[in-house]
């Protein structure tokens, strides 16, 4: 496969081996919103990465960024990292420990005054909140800090394109919970999209818009969030028990009494705990496919206020008691896992009608914005 050259998509078609591992990856990622390059560990994300931004001279093939060649398959034209226009945010925030946070962040934009863009320390400064860091050393801060203050300086060097390898690795959840929003923003924010790795499927259906996954170094395939996470054959990669779909959502109103926030979507409606958000405010959620119960009958009384009106769409089977059920709630893909025992006495297939039941309890809080359009 050639990587094809366009201005709007970073396109590449490359090779490495080490030992007994092969990385072969060819893909067209579109230059928009945050794309989650997710696998296993071992599985070559960070590899691609690395090559992506110029760290292996040893890979074969050819990459291309906004039409512009980085990297040719008969090995010449090599574009060295500190001119790919790249940026790139590791695990480890690598920050200068002789600077404060002011010192870092001003040594990345006076290495980046030729360059162009409409970046300056200010706007980066308020968009992560980085004001009360300034005069801070870097030893004193804490992971989510330093990430913060690693992904401004990479902003400072006005990159076309930012690879983020695993940055929230380290960082324990409620610190991870602080900092995704700063991510999630950059592509809005300041127009540069986002290459993100990692094997966290939360921080996929938080973050991204867009999703190539990876296998044992082969591309298995890439598309958009929400249609790759409903897909049933994807599921021992992207994970059986935490396997769910994603929903677009809107706000349609608080019940202060009950407190309930009562949502809007393409197929029905959910009422979720109490949100701290204005009415119409549109987000994504994420319904595991374990907390999905299935009814051949609209059901009476019941304690749950969900129920959605849906039909099976297809059925997968594994190997030990359970079946992964996918079913069409008007323009929103459900997923429910179910015991082979429940699709006999209910007798699940493709086109049987069905009603959903969901336990606003289980429903995960908004993990991400509506998709970028």
């Amino acid at each position: 496969m050639h990587a094809e050259q366009t201005e709007q998509t970073l396109a590449f078609d490359v090779r490495l081996s080490f030992g007994a591992f092969t990385l072969d990856v060819a893909d067209e990622v579109p230059l928009a919103g945050i794309t989650a390059l997710f696998g296993h560990s071992g599985s070559g994300k960070s590899t691609l990465l690395r090559i992506l931004a110029g760290l292996e001279a040893r890979a074969e093939g050819e990459v291309h960024l906004a039409g512009t060649t980085l990297q040719r398959r008969d090995g010449k034209g090599f574009v060295p990292p500190h001119a790919r226009g790249i940026g790139v945010v590791f695990q480890d925030a690598r920050l200068f420990p002789n600077l404060d946070v002011a010192g870092n962040l001003a040594y990345a934009e006076r290495r980046s005054r030729t360059r162009d863009g409409r970046l300056d320390t200010a706007a980066v400064v308020e968009a992560l909140d980085l004001e009360p860091l300034l005069k801070r050393h870097t030893a004193t801060l804490s992971g989510g800090e330093r990430q913060r203050v690693a992904l401004g300086r990479t902003l400072l060097t006005r990159p076309r394109l930012v690879l983020m390898d695993e940055p929230l690795a380290s960082i324990d959840g409620r610190r991870k919970r602080d900092i995704l929003p700063y991510i999630e923003r950059l592509p809005q924010s300041f127009a540069i999209p986002v290459v993100y790795v990692t094997h966290s499927i939360d921080e996929v259906a938080a973050l991204a818009d867009r999703i190539l996954l990876v296998s044992e170094g082969r591309r298995v395939d890439s598309g958009p969030l929400a249609e790759m996470m409903s897909r049933l054959d994807l599921f021992p990669l992207t994970g059986r028990f935490e396997a769910g779909a994603l929903v677009d959502c809107r706000i349609a109103g608080h019940d202060t009494r009950d407190q309930l926030t009562d949502l809007t979507f393409d197929g029905g409606q959910l009422a979720v705990p109490l949100l701290d958000l204005p009415v119409g405010s549109e987000f994504r959620l994420r319904i595991r496919a374990r907390d999905v119960i299935l009814a051949s009958e609209m059901p009476g009384d019941l304690s749950a206020n969900n129920i959605v009106a849906g039909v099976v769409m297809a059925m997968r089977e594994d190997t030990g008691a359970f079946v992964d059920v996918q079913l069409a709630c008007g323009g929103t893909t459900l997923l429910a896992r179910v015991t082979h025992r429940a699709v006999r006495r209910l007798a699940l297939a493709p086109g049987r009608p069905i009603y959903a039941i969901i336990k606003s309890s289980t429903i995960d809080r908004p993990v991400g914005p509506a998709p970028r359009r």
